[in-house]
């Protein structure tokens, strides 16, 4: 296998359900090189015994990017596990941290965190098959089970099973009682336990996540931790990440302004649209399944809320036509009475 070095995991972007798909995940590569990426949560039944390409295709412009799969049989891990290294993921990442009904019905996600042993054979059965790295992304705790020594003993006997990466989620999950939403928001944030974790077991990588929005937070954990993942903030504020290759990954290249970016992403979402879209009759890939994950790009911008706005208008999307995303863009610039100019479009035939 080609061995790939991408410069490490010191900046990733959570995987968040419905919002960061393969169109989500170039976008946010078109504003940074390094930032490593992370699929939604995939359940090892979709792999197996559903559409395996539309879960698993991904593009090649995304590395490096991590699959998280959801599941607690060692043996269907192992064969999803094998499946994305063979799709050509960096990594994969056991969910042992969502909160949800549906994924603890499915007896997977935070719940896993009361069975330590069963996840150790998770890893185990995962890493028996595949060269890429296997991690584990967890919480501090679940419901009454939110001391210190419940997360080291979770992480340590995983570890022992040969687990070298830990993203903390540094917020205890209420699995009866808050909703997802409110999971992310209501249990305190204790970064300190992600402190403790990494003096504890110097020789692991503890990536540090929950609640994270400045670079100024980044800087801070790092001086800790081995890295940082950003969730929603990322998601809302994308531009933030413009700063992060040349902060922490040493690339100095200037990054993509704003317009930039979206110039870069019309291509693509024409070539997408060609290949599986319909331009709005119903089905397939409609315009706004792209462009609803553009519309933080202006956040703090004025105009912001004009950009918003064009990107959001029915009529609009309905006529699929990419080149709204930089009407979308003059509004903003006219707000700063800046001119935009539109410039050739690659050819759709070469864009995956």
């Amino acid at each position: 296998m080609e061995e790939k070095n991408y410069g490490g995991r010191k900046i990733s972007i959570a995987p968040m359900m419905d919002w960061s798909d393969r169109h989500c995940r170039l976008f946010h590569r078109h504003i940074s090189q390094h930032t490593w990426l992370y699929t939604e949560m995939v359940t090892t039944g979709a792999i197996i015994h559903g559409d395996a390409a539309r879960h698993l295709d991904f593009n090649q412009e995304e590395h490096p990017v991590a699959l998280q799969l959801g599941g607690s049989e060692p043996a269907d891990l192992a064969i999803a596990a094998k499946m994305g290294q063979q799709w050509g993921y960096d990594e994969v990442n056991l969910n042992c941290g969502c909160p949800s009904e549906r994924v603890q019905k499915g007896a997977f996600g935070a719940c896993l965190m009361a069975e330590p042993e069963l996840v150790a054979d998770c890893v185990k059965a995962m890493r028996d098959v595949v060269d890429i790295d296997v991690t584990v992304k967890h919480r501090i705790g679940i419901d009454e089970l939110e001391s210190y020594d419940f997360m080291r003993d979770f992480v340590g006997t995983i570890a022992e099973a040969g687990c070298n990466t830990f993203v903390v989620h540094a917020r205890n999950a209420i699995l009866k009682g808050l909703t997802p939403r409110e999971n992310r928001e209501v249990p305190p944030l204790k970064y300190d336990y992600a402190y403790r974790l990494k003096k504890e077991f110097p020789e692991l990588e503890i990536i540090i996540n929950g609640g994270i929005k400045t670079v100024e937070e980044i800087d801070l954990h790092l001086q800790h931790v081995d890295g940082v993942m950003l969730g929603r903030e990322a998601y809302h504020n994308p531009y933030l990440m413009s700063s992060f290759d040349a902060r922490y990954y040493g690339d100095n290249s200037v990054p993509k302004t704003r317009e930039e970016v979206l110039l870069a992403m019309i291509p693509y979402i024409r070539g997408q649209l060609e290949k599986h879209g319909d331009y709005g009759n119903g089905k397939g890939l409609r315009l706004n399944g792209i462009t609803r994950h553009l519309l933080g790009l202006t956040f703090g911008l004025i105009g912001a809320r004009a950009f918003r706005q064009t990107l959001s208008d029915t009529k609009k999307l309905a006529k699929g036509d990419p080149d709204l995303l930089m009407e979308a863009m003059q509004r903003v610039l006219d707000a700063n009475q800046e001119p935009v100019h539109l410039q050739n479009h690659v050819d759709p035939e070469n864009i995956c």
